[in-house]
């Protein structure tokens, strides 16, 4: 080591010139013009020369792949009875609304037992029977979180069910 020569202290965050030497104590300036003194084995010498003989390997990098059980769609359950595929004019009103409870009932337990995350029940806008009912069954739940698409849920017509 010599006067002049750009150092780095070991234990600290610190970086300066040499500016005098005396036996092992070595004075340093640093940045901002401060002196300190330090041992000769606290410090190193910066010699971004060393790594000129070494070459660097530039890896390609990759985009982190996105996981399946979050890249997927929800599943999507509509309960207009015109789906269902049974006569609607022979059935009346309460009936519909027993048969479309049944089915949003066993497509909640199809969920669980499949470990879905995700559900979009479609109930429509109407005169509000339907979603009602929907909402009853889903409070009535537990281990799931419900939320309407919208943010005023007379103007949405489907709710996004998750399963905890």
């Amino acid at each position: 080591m010599k006067i002049g020569d750009q150092i780095s202290v070991l234990d600290d965050n610190m970086k300066g010139k040499i500016t005098a030497l005396n036996g092992k104590k070595i004075t340093v300036e640093d940045e901002h013009g401060f002196s300190h003194i330090f041992n000769e084995n606290e410090i190193v010498l910066q010699n971004p020369e060393i790594y000129n003989q070494i070459k660097t390997v530039q890896k390609e990098e990759f985009s982190k792949p996105k996981s399946k059980k979050h890249a997927k769609q929800p599943l999507v359950l509509d309960l207009h009875f015109e789906n269902f595929g049974k006569n609607s004019g022979k059935i009346d009103a309460f009936e519909r609304l027993f048969l479309q409870k049944e089915k949003l009932l066993k497509t909640l337990d199809f969920c669980r037992e499949n470990n879905l995350k995700r559900l979009e029940i479609i109930h429509g806008i109407g005169d509000g029977v339907l979603q009602q009912m929907v909402h009853d069954v889903l409070e009535s739940q537990t281990n799931l979180e419900f939320h309407n698409k919208e943010i005023l849920h007379h103007q949405s017509g489907t709710v996004l069910v998750y399963f905890c």
